[in-house]
């Protein structure tokens, strides 16, 4: 197996990252539709903790794609 393709093995393998975080967004916004039918009147608070989900879910995609990058060019 030459560098080019373990490199390229790699970085596929870096990317189940993103599966995984849409997954994450995915459940954050359930959460908070589920909440939001239960108890309307927190709409403010549970948009924060909801954008706050979102935040975190995707930092984790984004440092997944970052790796799989530096996986194959570097």
């Amino acid at each position: 197996m030459t560098l080019v393709s373990a490199k390229a093995i790699g970085g596929g393998l870096a990317t189940i990252a993103l599966a995984g975080a849409g997954v994450g967004i995915g459940l954050v916004f359930n959460g908070f539709l589920v909440a939001y039918g239960r108890n309307p009147e927190l709409d403010k608070t549970l948009f924060g903790y909801c954008m706050l989900g979102f935040a975190l879910a995707e930092s984790i995609a984004l440092f997944g794609l970052m790796m799989a990058f530096m996986i194959i060019y570097m």
